[in-house]
């Protein structure tokens, strides 16, 4: 019985604390247990919220036959991936060069030197007992051909992790990537691709970055049609709002049910971009109903933010959510329940399994007060539902985007309750996750596990504490994210090739091989977060020495755009950003007059901009450094890489000097 993940701070690895397979989390003693049994190492990559790794668990890690199996001839190591981002990008990139896939599970045969020679994902039970009896064979009658495959695999692992060389990212980059993008975008459904769809968050942000910073009105009917489908589809929990992983099919109705904490902090990020960019109602709803959702589904009980929920419930998936015709009736009456399926796209056949339905919201109710009693009423039903699981360990990063998500849309929203949760979570996560000046990357229950920080937890907290200055203008935010941001540079940073940040420590458990990467996928890569936070704080603190490190960031991350820019989202909006900026502004003042104006400039949409308020000479805040009053009136100061304008007194004033695209 695995009783070492018994007390593991990953929920992950207590779900297998029970199996009957001798399981390791990953550390050196099982590698050592491995040379000296002479036995391969079975590597087996998951996290909590992964359907499929739950179906694998229950075929062959909760068998005795495969346990058996696996325990005699192997040395078993099961890893979180999101615990362990470093050993997952290791294997993933041999599993992706050897399959041309790859997914979870992660399945891996390696040599107790950690070198793998077989790679894979799910597995069947039949299949993955056939590959423990064919790997065991092999290992004892052809050693020699499986430790040479093996040997040339990392090679292969350190060639394709290693960094790219710089390719700068320019305005005539942008325009052509835009276009590249059209190309591939699905007008008549919104999105990218075909089916399995994912929501493209940080593509979506580059191209509002676009539309604000040259007028683009083909960036802009892209990020529309996406929002408004995703909004509208089942992937959208149209009950207590965020959005789930990914849809299975290309209309986004049936969702893959799993809801992860970076998704729904990117993409309430986006809905309040697009509410400011056009004034949309929906845009504004989503964003508030997501926020809401981060809070209210998310929250841990010492302030920060849970990983991720379940896609199953009591082993079905998307059981809490989908529903017949007649369970509508039966909770909402023969009036009421007819009415909402037909709203619903609830159907006797079914939009997903069984008969049952997932809840869309294609047009909006006629009654819009029936529809707040009528989802009140199916969002306390659903309540006494059994609930999925969470996960509820805080990682670093993904607190941080939430941080970021909570701190901006509160503020762009009038939401201040929002700013509160992100406050607290930030307070939380400096309180627990900072040790001796170095990040750790998660906690549980307010204790901090032992896995280093990556690049992205640093950036996207370093960036979560950027957005809490501007929300609340405390110098200490800017100052403890400028501390985490020297911490990065020391240990991230290339010293032979400017821009590159790898993304483990230089000090950090050796592997295979050092992980980099520059492509955004389901969240910002630890190069683009990085970029991102010193873009930001050096417009903050007026530092050309930042802007500099976040340019030579953001070029690297270019040649990730230059192969396909829907892996290169988050550089891309950092590169608008960087061409439309720094726009800073500085408001001093108070009152209503000092109120009035620092709304006015939080809603320019300019991606280069930054915002700080407070009185003239605030300590620690360089961009009030000798900013007056003007004739004891309140003030903005506007300034585009570091030139001043005038200061102005009025909001018309204030419209004017921030302008619009171009």
């Amino acid at each position: 019985m695995a009783i070492r993940l018994a007390d593991a701070l990953s929920p992950y690895l207590r779900q297998h604390a029970d199996n009957p397979v001798d399981w390791w989390p990953w550390c050196p003693e099982a590698f050592a247990l491995a040379r000296s049994r002479d036995v391969p190492v079975l590597l087996s990559v998951g996290y909590a919220a992964c359907h499929w790794c739950h179906v694998m668990a229950h075929e062959s890690f909760e068998d005795p036959q495969v346990a058996a199996v696996l325990d005699a001839g192997f040395v078993a190591v099961k890893v979180d991936r999101e615990e362990r981002p470093d050993v997952d990008s290791v294997y993933m990139a041999a599993t992706v060069a050897l399959t041309g896939r790859g997914g979870w599970p992660m399945t891996v045969l390696m040599t107790p030197e950690g070198e793998p020679f077989w790679c894979g994902t799910y597995l069947p039970r039949g299949q993955f007992l056939g590959l423990l009896e064919a790997a065991s064979g092999a290992w004892a009658q052809q050693r020699a051909e499986l430790q040479a495959s093996a040997a040339h695999i990392a090679g292969a692992i350190e060639a394709r992790l290693a960094p790219p060389s710089a390719e700068p990212v320019t305005p005539e980059t942008l325009d052509a990537d835009v276009t590249r993008l059209g190309r591939a975008f699905d007008r008549a459904r919104g999105g990218f691709g075909g089916a399995p769809k994912f929501p493209p968050s940080m593509v979506l942000e580059f191209l509002l970055a676009q539309h604000a910073r040259t007028g683009s009105t083909e960036a802009l009917a892209m990020v529309e049609r996406t929002c408004e489908a995703m909004a509208r589809g089942g992937i959208y929990d149209q009950l207590a709002g965020g959005f789930a992983r990914y849809a299975v099919d290309a209309d986004w109705v049936v969702p893959h049910f799993e809801k992860m904490l970076y998704d729904n902090a990117l993409l309430a990020r986006v809905y309040s971009h697009w509410w400011r960019s056009t004034g949309s109602p929906l845009g504004r709803r989503v964003a508030i109903e997501t926020c809401a959702a981060i809070v209210e589904q998310f929250g841990t009980a010492e302030g920060g933010f849970a990983a991720s929920l379940d896609a199953d419930t009591e082993g079905v998936e998307g059981a809490t959510y989908v529903w017949t015709p007649e369970e509508l009736t039966d909770v909402l009456g023969p009036q009421d329940g007819p009415r909402a399926a037909d709203l619903l796209g609830v159907t006797k056949e079914g939009t997903f399994e069984h008969g049952s339905s997932t809840l869309q919201l294609r047009a909006d109710p006629d009654d819009d007060a029936w529809w707040v009693a009528v989802r009140a009423r199916l969002r306390a039903a659903r309540d006494l539902r059994p609930q999925p699981a969470r996960d509820d360990k805080v990682i670093a990063s993904w607190n941080g985007l939430a941080i970021t998500a909570l701190a901006e849309c509160g503020t762009l929203l009038g939401e201040p309750g929002l700013v509160t949760a992100a406050t607290r979570a930030a307070d939380h996560l400096l309180s627990v996750h900072v040790v001796d000046g170095r990040l750790l990357r998660v906690s549980r229950e307010g204790i901090v596990g032992s896995a280093p920080g990556m690049a992205d937890d640093y950036g996207n907290l370093a960036s979560g504490l950027l957005a809490l200055h501007q929300a609340t203008g405390q110098a200490r935010w800017l100052e403890t994210a400028g501390r985490l941001l020297d911490r990065a540079v020391g240990l991230f940073a290339d010293p032979e090739r400017p821009g590159v940040f790898h993304d483990t420590p230089r000090d950090g458990e050796p592997l295979v091989a050092r992980p980099h990467s520059a492509a955004d996928n389901a969240e910002p890569s630890g190069q683009s977060s990085l970029a991102w936070a010193l873009l930001t704080h050096g417009a903050l603190v007026g530092s050309a020495e930042q802007l500099a490190r976040a340019d030579a960031a953001i070029a690297v991350g270019g040649a990730v755009a230059a192969q396909d820019p829907r892996f290169a989202g988050w550089t891309l909006a950092a590169a608008a950003a960087r061409l439309a900026g720094p726009l800073q502004v500085a408001v001093v003042g108070s009152g209503p007059s000092a109120r009035a104006l620092l709304d006015v400039a939080r809603q320019s949409c300019s991606p280069g901009l930054v915002v700080v308020a407070g009185a003239p000479d605030a300590p620690g805040i360089p961009l009030l450094a000798g900013r007056p009053l003007v004739e004891g009136l309140a003030a903005a100061y506007v300034c585009r890489g570091f030139v001043c304008d005038r200061p102005v007194t009025s909001v018309e004033q204030l419209r004017a000097a921030l302008g619009g695209p171009g």
